[in-house]
């Protein structure tokens, strides 16, 4: 790193996907001088070798919306080929009448979203920053201690590195160091779920089916997964009668998850099957099994003073209807747009006004999302009589009923 380096117009601290991404997008943007904004990423791992831990084998559920925004910032075309296209989404209780079914087709678009590991979308974001020599990596590091000023935030890192930038933006996760400095509380609503997630090989191929089953024991999804992704070596040979993969998210007590995960692979492929049903045939392999534990965490605040929250920083929310990562995107694109304005009038990027205009803009898509979150996790994981009739009718009416149908997929398309 060059020693004279030391002042930044933003300093990101995270490199992960939020982080990545958030200096991408922030990268094309120019000031009153069309000089590109000099941008600094603080990451703890060493993310620019082949060894990349920041990105784990979990599979994210990309929007429409979302793959648009990858292509607008020049990551689109480094993922296309490891992304799987999701054309049809399959909604059904199991054992009972309700059902929902969402075509592509009918919406006038190719697919409905895709699926896509994180390895494979982290470095599809590194090749793309890779052209930006206006970012500037410390990695591996971290912030030591930060100290606010009128006109510009300090940091100073664990290697006694000194930074200073105009704005500062937390990218740093759900236990967020930055949010910690600053003394922002958060409120935290414990599920008492975990969501077991695995990679499997089936006897049917999905056909760019993504299903969405709830159970007694709780939701089951099935993503499409494409045979290009990074975490596919697993499955090199796949079995002879495997036609396909998908990625599971299975939604359980943490007492009947930890017991799932100790079963040998066979004994969980067959209880497995007999949860979602043979939609996909048989389960004939099984990746790595990982338990999280489901909790919504949500930051009091949005913004602090020459600082803001981004993504998992702010919000960590249940993955039932897979909006996380596409709600964390939507931050990074509406705080480019404030940067973008406030380069535009020759201000200072970092004023509290400017910020707040981040936090009052988000502020309505977070409560929708984390309200349409709740509702399915209250929905959908409870076998109480009165409410497996509801949903049942609902699903329902919600198959028949064009306006509510649209209203759904736009939604889910992140429109």
């Amino acid at each position: 790193m060059p020693d004279t380096a030391k002042h930044f117009d933003v300093i990101i601290s995270g490199g992960g996907l939020s982080g990545s991404l958030m200096a991408l997008s922030l990268s094309a943007l120019r000031d009153h001088n069309q000089k590109p904004l000099k941008i600094a990423i603080i990451e703890a791992n060493s993310i620019l070798t082949e060894s990349t831990p920041s990105f784990d084998d979990r599979v994210l559920a990309l929007s429409h919306g979302s793959a648009d925004y990858l292509a607008s910032v020049g990551a689109w075309q480094y993922l296309q080929n490891h992304a799987e296209p999701i054309k049809n989404i399959h909604i059904s209780d199991r054992g009972y009448y309700g059902k929902a079914r969402l075509y592509a087709q009918h919406h006038s678009v190719d697919a409905l979203g895709y699926v896509a590991d994180m390895p494979s979308i982290g470095a599809a974001f590194l090749k793309a920053l890779a052209t930006k020599s206006n970012v500037t990596w410390f990695t591996p590091d971290s912030i030591n201690d930060i100290k606010w000023q009128a006109e510009q935030v300090n940091v100073e890192l664990s290697s006694g590195i000194k930074l200073s930038a105009a704005l500062l933006l937390a990218c740093d996760g759900a236990k967020s160091p930055c949010r910690q400095f600053a003394n922002i509380a958060t409120t935290c609503r414990d599920y008492q779920q975990s969501a077991l997630i695995a990679n499997v090989a089936t006897t049917v191929h999905h056909n760019n089916i993504a299903y969405e089953r709830f159970t007694e024991t709780g939701p089951i999804a099935m993503l499409p997964l494409s045979n290009s992704t990074k975490a596919s070596a697993k499955y090199s040979p796949a079995k002879k009668n495997s036609a396909g993969r998908c990625s599971l998210v299975w939604t359980l007590t943490p007492e009947l998850a930890e017991k799932m995960l100790n079963l040998s692979d066979n004994e969980f492929s067959q209880q497995l099957e007999q949860a979602f049903g043979h939609w996909l045939g048989n389960i004939t392999q099984v990746g790595k099994r990982v338990i999280y534990p489901l909790k919504l965490v949500q930051a009091s605040e949005q913004v602090y003073h020459r600082m803001a929250l981004i993504g998992n920083a702010s919000h960590t929310i249940h993955p039932i209807a897979g909006q996380g990562f596409n709600l964390g995107l939507r931050d990074v694109s509406e705080m480019t747009e404030v940067v973008k304005k406030a380069l535009a009038q020759q201000q200072d990027i970092g004023t509290f006004a400017s910020l707040m205009q981040y936090g009052k803009a988000r502020q309505q898509d977070q409560k929708q999302v984390i309200s349409l979150t709740d509702s399915l996790v209250t929905l959908f994981s409870n076998q109480l009589p009165p409410l497996v009739a509801g949903r049942n009718i609902g699903l329902k009416v919600l198959n028949y009923f064009p306006t509510l149908k649209n209203a759904l997929v736009k939604k889910t398309m992140g429109y």
